[in-house]
């Protein structure tokens, strides 16, 4: 084997490991799963018959399963705003800070630190209707706090707690984002008479437009898949369905009913509506960015 020959394939292997972990663990399940929508096992899984689509069909027939997306829509746009605004706000009053900021930037980089089912763990004890602080503090001005009771009070915690875990992920972002912005175009402005508002809409927002269009598409993703442990760990999807969204729907007919058929036909759904929503932002959200 030539030297050049030796380096053309030094590349591929050191991909090697990768290629095999991400084809072990990503496209073999998701082929596995789309074949297994189109198939019906029977209660012991000992054989299966092919249905065609009549898994798709009994999936977007029920009344559950679109309750399940409109609890997603809400809960999709409550964590990607909150998480979003919340990091810009912080990131912004971080980077004016002088006295004290890398500790700033250390405690409000933590909360990523912390898994989404310990996240959401720390709030329920919180909110706990028996021990928790918060719930008592609320108790103290008239509210009272019982999310195993109160649907809504149950998808504002899991909002909480998600909010919470992300933020410090945007805020990573929108921090590095604000400090690429060079100092003398927000002076010039101000020399022109511009308050700190109007830099901020027509400089700084303009500038970090690339940024946030990256964060909308990683929070888009972490909603819809990685907020699962932190329901799971806090409600449960219920009370009632309240906080059951499409993905934890698609783990309680999966792996708790057993109906493989509906379950892989719900994750062939739900892969395409994420490949739906990309293509989306790409095309149409990417044409606001300025680069």
């Amino acid at each position: 084997m030539t030297v050049f020959e030796r380096h053309r394939l030094t590349p591929w292997l050191l991909l090697a490991p990768q290629l095999v972990i991400v084809a072990l663990f990503f496209f073999w399940p998701a082929f596995a799963s789309l074949r297994q929508a189109f198939y019906v096992q029977d209660a012991f899984g000992l054989g299966e018959r092919f249905v065609g689509l009549a898994n798709f069909e009994r999936v977007l027939a029920t009344a559950e399963y679109w309750r399940a997306a409109g609890v997603t829509l809400i809960f999709s746009i409550a964590v990607a705003a909150g998480a979003m605004g919340l990091a810009l706000l912080f990131a912004v009053l971080a980077d004016r800070v002088l006295r004290g900021s890398k500790l700033y930037r250390v405690l409000l980089t933590w909360p990523y630190a912390v898994a989404p089912a310990v996240a959401g763990l720390l709030w329920l004890f919180m909110f706990d209707p028996v021990l928790g602080v918060l719930s008592h503090g609320l108790a103290l001005i008239g509210v009272h706090w019982n999310v195993h009771l109160d649907p809504t009070q149950a998808l504002l915690l899991v909002v909480i707690a998600s909010v919470w875990q992300q933020m410090s992920y945007n805020f990573v972002f929108f921090l590095a984002g604000l400090q690429m912005i060079p100092a003398s175009l927000l002076e010039a402005a101000a020399i022109d008479g511009a308050g700190p508002f109007k830099r901020f809409a027509t400089i700084t927002l303009p500038l970090l437009s690339p940024t946030a269009f990256f964060l909308l598409v990683m929070n888009t993703v972490y909603v819809l898949f990685e907020t699962f442990a932190t329901i799971d760990n806090t409600t449960l999807g219920g009370p009632g369905g309240a906080t059951r969204t499409l993905v934890y729907k698609l783990y309680e007919d999966g792996f708790v009913a057993r109906d493989l058929g509906s379950s892989s036909a719900q994750s062939v759904l739900l892969m395409a509506l994420v490949g739906l929503l990309t293509v989306v932002q790409f095309r149409y959200i990417e044409r606001q960015v300025q680069y």
